[in-house]
């Protein structure tokens, strides 16, 4: 039980379509409801519902197909366990504001487009990810919160408004990446339950046939909720892979609190189920 299985639980709860549960936070993390018979490696533990929810950790996948770059925490050797959670690193909160800063600081190590007064940008996690979407969500002429941020946070003071543009460039390039990363995590999801159009595993082009299924996905997390660049980004990926046709058929749901009310469910569906067969 974790808070993800938990956000999967009260979405279920609320919507009996709700076939999976993804965190989109300070770290992030999935889960989703497969078939008994699709479990192969513990035939023994399985449920007698015909269905076990499995918690993917998708944190720490690692495929060689997506790109690693030498912003990448995955590729910075002073941060502790640098080499664990590399999916987690490209995506959720703690670290997207730090891949900002590498960006930046090696920007200043080869140029003098932010003055000379960066010693600010050598100061690992001093640029939190609730500042890197202040920076992309400003829009300003002048982009003056872009200003506020470098000099309050970074002290880099008098920033002219060409840098602040690049800087918010930069934001907006690692925001897209890390929401377009999710959106195939959850479409991954989809596919393996042969909710995406296509035979799992295959190429087959993506078209609907027979009577559609409704997938709802339930979605926990500051970033998705509070971001609204990022939800943006992450729900056209998924419309864009999918096609206008099976998207249609996938519902995104916030689900707020779901760590601790779904953990309540299970709890008291638990209880209840041992008081009924005593």
């Amino acid at each position: 039980m974790n808070n993800t299985v938990g956000t999967l639980a009260l979405g279920h709860y609320y919507d009996e379509d709700t076939i999976a549960a993804v965190i989109i936070g300070a770290g992030t993390n999935a889960c989703y409801i497969e078939r008994n018979e699709a479990i192969t490696k513990c035939q023994c533990l399985l449920t007698n519902s015909g269905q076990t929810v499995v918690n993917v950790e998708w944190g720490s996948f690692r495929p060689p197909q997506i790109p690693l770059t030498p912003y990448d925490i995955c590729f910075y050797n002073e941060t502790t366990n640098y080499y664990d959670q590399g999916f987690e690193k490209m995506i959720s909160g703690v670290y997207l504001g730090e891949i900002a800063r590498l960006v930046f600081h090696k920007m200043a190590q080869e140029s003098d487009v932010f003055g000379t007064d960066v010693d600010g940008l050598a100061i690992p996690f001093i640029l939190s990810t609730p500042c890197l979407a202040a920076i992309r969500e400003d829009d300003s002429l002048d982009l003056k919160e872009v200003g506020s941020i470098l000099e309050e946070q970074l002290k880099i003071h008098n920033v002219p408004l060409k840098t602040r543009r690049l800087v918010q460039r930069v934001c907006d390039i690692i925001t897209q990446r890390a929401a377009r990363l999710a959106a195939a995590g959850i479409v991954a999801i989809l596919q393996k339950l042969g909710r995406d159009g296509t035979l799992c595993g295959t190429t087959r082009v993506r078209s609907m046939t027979g009577v559609p299924k409704r997938s709802a996905i339930a979605i926990d997390g500051c970033l998705y909720q509070e971001y609204s660049v990022f939800r943006e980004y992450l729900n056209e990926a998924v419309l864009e892979i999918l096609g206008e046709e099976i998207a249609a058929t996938v519902v995104l749901k916030v689900v707020e609190e779901g760590s601790g009310m779904g953990a309540a469910l299970i709890a008291a569906t638990y209880s209840s189920t041992r008081n009924n067969s005593i």
